[in-house]
């Protein structure tokens, strides 16, 4: 069974795994498909546990180009796994990390590094993201997701917004540091890759997220398609009648989608866009 074409009028499309390839690149067909969407008037929305920044890089990679920046002022973005909402250039909506919670994960994670780990920790502020391990591995894997990324000294004196604490561990951060951490009071753990763990207010989800532009958009969940790859993703695909786990996803995640796309690397997005769409 497929949606009409006319039905759907929200796509929203989670990043790594899902949309970008597993080197990390933009689908090719995927600008051309996105103003194609946008001229028929549906919204297309990436949904990432990536920086805002980020996220805006990778989706509209050309910013000088001046048909980029009108796309910039209008594209609705979902980042920090749904700690923060932006409509074009304004940001509509944040749930922060409480302050506890961000010194009970720094002293987790000094604790398993004291006993071998490897772990590293971005707090993700509203302005920027900070980190205190200047090591070339470190930053290697960390600047994709978090291109403003500031190094300091002490992680305690942060000033800013705390949207998300993400936390990696190279060996492998469900087995590693997500039980190292255990429970966090007034926080919620989420598995967001194989060796990235997010801590982020109970309330904060890319579901949420997403729901507050269905309401502001007037469009209901049948109206909504939805990709995604990893546990991160299942509250966003709940907002979605027309949703999707990708070739390769999390269990969990394939459990919960009504439907399966072809994985990140063939296109699995915009081929099953095209073909649900008559595109």
């Amino acid at each position: 069974m497929t949606p009409a074409a006319s039905t759907v009028r929200l796509i929203a499309i989670d990043l790594d795994g899902t949309l970008l390839n597993s080197r990390k690149q933009l689908d090719p067909d995927f600008p051309a498909l996105l103003d194609l969407l946008r001229r028929r008037g549906v919204t297309v929305v990436p949904a990432s546990g990536r920086q805002w920044e980020s996220i805006r890089r990778v989706v509209v990679p050309d910013h000088d180009d001046d048909g980029a920046a009108e796309l910039l002022a209008s594209l609705d973005v979902i980042a920090e796994n749904g700690a923060l909402l932006a409509r074009g250039t304004h940001v509509v909506a944040t749930d922060p990390v409480p302050r506890s919670a961000t010194s009970q994960v720094l002293d987790r994670v000094a604790q398993y590094n004291a006993a071998g780990g490897d772990a590293g920790v971005v707090i993700c502020g509203r302005r920027s993201a900070y980190t205190n391990r200047d090591d070339d591995a470190f930053l290697a894997v960390a600047r994709p997701y978090y291109p403003l990324l500031e190094v300091v000294a002490d992680l305690d004196t942060v000033d800013d917004d705390v949207l998300k604490l993400a936390v990696w561990d190279p060996s492998g951060a469900e087995h590693g540091v997500l039980p190292a951490l255990g429970e966090i009071p007034g926080a919620r753990l989420l598995s967001s890759a194989k060796v990235w763990v997010d801590v982020m207010s109970p309330t904060a989800d890319k579901g949420r997220a997403l729901g507050r532009l269905q309401e502001e958009l007037g469009i209901t969940p049948e109206q909504t398609m939805a990709f995604g790859d990893y546990p991160n993703d299942l509250g966003m695909l709940s907002r979605a009648a027309w949703s999707f786990a990708m070739t390769g996803a999390h269990p969990e995640v394939v459990a919960a989608a009504r439907s399966q796309a072809p994985g990140n690397d063939e296109q699995g997005v915009t081929r099953t866009i095209r073909e649900m769409l008559g595109l």
